[in-house]
């Protein structure tokens, strides 16, 4: 979801910055670069979270082939290593 909402606010911005004419000639401009460096950690943070979902450790997102097999493969059912369920039903323990 994180990545669902992120891209068409980039698209967004890519089109108002060509709108007003203050994006470059290769297509950049100071406003997705802003962006794109606001949601670096965060892009970084959720895709390591993704990993984890799997039961994999976060550094797999350094290697893209194997990377891209884990995002989309279904998440371990019940608790893994790295913690509970995200799709669980049951309650969290306090």
């Amino acid at each position: 979801m994180f990545f669902l909402f992120n891209l068409p606010v980039y698209f967004a911005l890519a089109f108002v910055s060509a709108f007003l004419g203050i994006a470059s000639e290769d297509g950049s401009s100071v406003l997705t670069t802003i962006y794109s460096l606001g949601v670096l950690i965060p892009g970084i943070a959720v895709g390591v979270r993704r990993m984890h979902d799997t039961n994999h450790s976060g550094w797999w997102l350094l290697f893209p082939v194997v990377n891209l097999i884990f995002l989309v493969t279904e998440g371990t059912q019940g608790n893994n290593r790295f913690g509970q369920d995200p799709k669980s039903t049951a309650p969290f323990a306090a």
